[in-house]
């Protein structure tokens, strides 16, 4: 009889604990993939790094003793196969591997395509091109959708019904993507491919300073250090325009385009953190307080879904954009008017880059998002030098080790996640 009791009485400790575990885990993850996706616009293109903070892990010490226990097994000896099979965990996967390489090639690509495209300035509007980045993204997401998941095009429509009020809030990161990649048309019709690999960087420094001034973050002194090598860093690799008067004036459009760029990057990724942070307090609050259109999603989706919500209200800011201020050159040129073969291929790169940062974000933390970057940054400088002609000196790759062991430096906050 006692052991009857017994039995029952650790049942039901165990069934109320995965209760609890997937009451409190299965609502944050639709909002990680959300939030996260929206890291890629300022990111993502920034789509590289996220030093704002990284939510894929929730914190175990923000669960009671009992729940930790029922989620971690304790320990039997020798580790079973897939205990060390999560992302960087135990080291690089192979999968990681490949995205690492697709991410940095994607970053070189776009910066390179795109000072080809613009080192003549030519007279295409920069806003039909950015229509057709998210208009490929879009189109791009959908058929994800549909070939790799198996779904209707239909569901997404669902999705953003049930995640309206999101998709309000991602009007701010969304709008700051479009004048971001307004500013990356500008930046690279004016300076070198490699000089702004390199400058744009600083969104370390804007989201540092943004992390502290709106979310009241303390900078740590390793990430402290890791900005005074940034701003080392850019201005040795920058150190060569000084003594080039002719294009002076370009050179200064550039670099203030490249620094806009940072900024926005860096308040789209505090931003988004802050609003994520605020919708889980209030999940937290149990979702019988919520009103119903703050209930989790009852079904699950993926980070397809929040490029489609992404993208849908990036094309009706851009659609409003080009009606109001150049709706007079479309009408009479054309929509598409002065775009060559390799401004439609920059706009497909520039597209397909959303996509890779999904599966950076499904395979990588900000470690590796940190290899890639070092590896885009070398892969800019090489290539402009071949292709351009461009005269790197010995400082600009003194400047290009301080900005990689920058990078490295701010995303490493917690190295144990290298270690199973």
């Amino acid at each position: 009889m006692a052991n009857t009791i017994a039995k029952r009485y650790n049942s039901s400790i165990s069934e109320e604990s995965k209760a609890v575990v997937t009451s409190t885990l299965r609502p944050l993850e639709t909002e990680d993939h959300s939030m996260m996706m929206t890291r890629v616009i300022s990111y993502s293109n920034d789509s590289e790094s996220t030093p704002g903070g990284d939510f894929r892990s929730f914190p175990m010490h923000e669960l009671s003793p009992e729940t930790k226990q029922s989620i971690v097994p304790q320990s039997s000896g020798e580790p079973k196969k897939g205990d060390c099979e999560q992302p960087l965990s135990s080291g690089l996967t192979a999968a990681g591997f490949n995205v690492l390489l697709l991410l940095a090639f994607q970053n070189c690509s776009k910066n390179i395509l795109l000072r080809f495209v613009m080192k003549e300035h030519p007279k295409f509007l920069t806003c039909a091109a950015i229509l057709g980045v998210e208009g490929v993204k879009l189109v791009l997401s959908l058929l994800y959708i549909v070939l790799i998941e198996r779904r209707p095009v239909t569901s997404a429509v669902t999705f953003m019904k049930q995640d309206h009020r999101n998709s309000v809030l991602m009007a701010v990161p969304a709008t700051l993507y479009s004048i971001q990649m307004t500013l990356e048309y500008l930046a690279l019709g004016n300076i070198d491919a490699a000089v702004f690999s390199v400058l744009v960087q600083t969104k370390l420094l804007a989201t540092a300073g943004c992390s502290v001034f709106i979310l009241g973050k303390k900078i740590k002194k390793v990430q402290l250090i890791s900005l005074v090598l940034l701003m080392i860093g850019v201005m040795l690799c920058n150190m060569k325009d000084f003594g080039n008067t002719e294009s002076s004036e370009n050179s200064r459009k550039g670099i203030l385009a490249t620094l806009g760029i940072s900024a926005c990057s860096g308040f789209a990724s505090v931003y988004t953190e802050k609003v994520i942070k605020a919708k889980r307090n209030l999940n937290s609050a149990g979702n019988d307080k919520l009103p119903s259109h703050d209930q989790p999603l009852k079904e699950k989706y993926g980070l397809a879904y929040t490029q489609v919500q992404l993208a849908v209200v990036s094309l009706v800011i851009m659609g409003f954009y080009c009606a109001a201020m150049e709706m007079d050159q479309i009408l009479e040129k054309g929509l598409w008017y002065g775009f060559n073969g390799p401004a439609f291929v920059s706009i497909f790169v520039s597209a397909i880059g959303g996509l890779i940062v999904a599966a950076v974000l499904k395979f990588a933390d900000a470690v590796l998002k940190g290899y890639a970057t070092a590896i885009s940054v070398i892969l800019t400088g090489v290539l402009s030098m071949f292709l351009f002609g461009t005269h790197l000196n010995v400082l600009y790759f003194l400047g290009i080790g301080n900005v990689i062991c920058s990078v490295f430096l701010y995303s490493a906050n917690d190295l144990d996640k290298l270690l199973c």
